[in-house]
Formats: structure tokens, sequence, C-alpha cells
């Protein structure tokens, strides 16, 4: 298992196409179980209902966590995503 904490920078936080691109990544890689946790609440990160569900902000911190095959490339990928911004803002 491997994890780290991000600060969300897009202005409406993880809002419905962002967690749809956050499930779409998870999705390219079955073997990884991967997982948001933020303001005591943890999600998996394959559902955007869930990822929603956690109302994650611009300016909160989120852990993913990642395990199963791949976990350190798939972490990194999403780490990227976020900080990013997700090339959209």
């Amino acid at each position: 298992m491997v994890s780290k904490k991000v600060t969300i920078v897009n202005e409406m936080g993880l809002h419905m196409r962002l967690a749809g691109d956050i499930v779409k990544a998870v999705k390219a890689h079955p073997g990884a179980d991967v997982r948001i946790r933020s303001k005591n609440k943890e999600v998996k990160a394959s559902s955007v209902m869930q990822i929603m569900m956690a109302g994650i902000k611009k300016g909160d911190e989120a852990e993913v966590i990642v395990s199963g095959s791949d976990e350190q490339a798939v972490l990194d990928e999403l780490i990227i995503m976020i900080q990013e911004g997700f090339g959209k803002e």
C-alpha cells in the first residue's frame, strides 16, 4: 500500500466531471484498489457518487491510497492529475 496527501486546487473542488476523470483513470488499472480520504471520510475512487458524497472542496487536503498491482505508478498518475488541476483550471 502506498499513499500521498495532496491539496485540491480546482476552484469547484472535486465536482462531477473531475470525479469522472478519477474513476476513468482508476478503471484503467483494474488490479489496483484506490481510495480517497478527506475530512475523516474514506471513499472508493472507482465510484463517482462516493467521490461526490465526500464533499471535497478547493483547499481541502485529500489522501490518495493505492494498493494492489502497479500501486506506485497509479498513485503517481492520480497525484499529478490532482496537482495539475486535471488540466481544466
